[in-house]
This record gives structure tokens, C-alpha cells and sequence, in this order.
């Protein structure tokens, strides 16, 4: 059996000025004690304008300082929204190339389309095309990361 960690930084309210900080601190803090215990993985979602449920919208800057912070644990994007309207999919092949860089190798790749109107209407992404945009961004994401130019 296999154990891994899974964050949505949730917080609800109130909050106070140093409320987020503390969330993210304490987060690395048992990511790093995680690795130390040998869990295996760590993955972070990406969401958008969903204020109490997660403050997680750049989970590749989190899970670059928990690179930094272990040594073992494979750190993964669980998920990356890939349609276009969210990320690039050159963009998003370029921030996962570079975890995997400063990770030393352990970074997860995972993408996924929104379901949450909050997030789909803060980018102007409409829902009855939002899957064929996720597949399309998908595609040319993994041919960024799989072939060469």
C-alpha cells in the first residue's frame, strides 16, 4: 500500500492578515515531515475564485518550495486545468518541465477540466465547449513535453 498527501488549502472564514501564510507554512511544514516518514507523494490541485474551498491557484510555486523541502516524495499537479482560457499548453508543458528540474525529478503530471461555474466564468470559458478545450489543451501540452522540435 501506497500513502500520499492531497492539499485544496482550504480556509474558511474569518480570516486575519496572516491566515493564507500560515495555511501554506503549515502545509510545507508536513510535507516536509511527510517525505521525512516516507509518504510516497504529494499532490495540489489548481482552483480559481473559490475563496473559502481552496486558495490554490499557482500549484506549481507550492510544490516547488516543498521540492525544496524534501527529498524523496514525488510532488504532483493533481490537477492542472489545461484548457487554453486557463493555461497555455505551452506554458503549462514549461512550468511542469521546470518542477521536474528543480524537483531533481519528481514531479506528477495530472489535468483536468473545471466544473465550478465560479471558474469557468472568471475566465470567460464556456461550459459546452470546456471539455473539447481541456482535450485540445491537453494534447498539445504532452506533445510539448514529448517531442522534440
Amino acid at each position: 500500500m501506497k500513502f500520499g498527501l492531497f492539499y485544496e488549502h482550504q480556509l474558511p472564514r474569518p480570516w486575519d492578515e496572516d491566515s493564507e501564510l500560515r495555511l501554506v507554512q503549515d502545509a510545507l511544514d508536513q510535507i516536509e515531515l511527510a517525505d521525512r516518514l516516507g509518504i510516497e507523494y504529494c499532490w495540489e490541485v489548481e482552483h480559481h475564485f473559490l475563496e473559502e474551498y481552496s486558495h490554490s491557484s499557482a500549484p506549481e510555486v507550492f510544490l516547488a518550495a516543498a521540492s525544496q523541502r524534501t527529498t524523496d516524495m514525488r510532488l504532483g499537479h493533481g490537477i492542472i486545468q489545461t484548457a487554453p482560457g486557463y493555461n497555455h499548453p505551452v506554458r503549462t508543458a514549461e512550468r511542469v518541465a521546470m518542477l521536474d528540474l528543480v524537483s531533481g525529478g519528481r514531479a506528477e503530471f495530472g489535468s483536468g477540466e473545471s466544473s465550478s461555474e465560479a471558474e469557468l466564468g472568471g475566465f470567460g470559458i464556456d461550459p459546452v465547449v470546456k471539455r473539447d478545450q481541456w482535450l485540445e489543451g491537453l494534447q498539445v501540452a504532452i506533445r510539448a513535453m514529448t517531442e522534440s522540435s
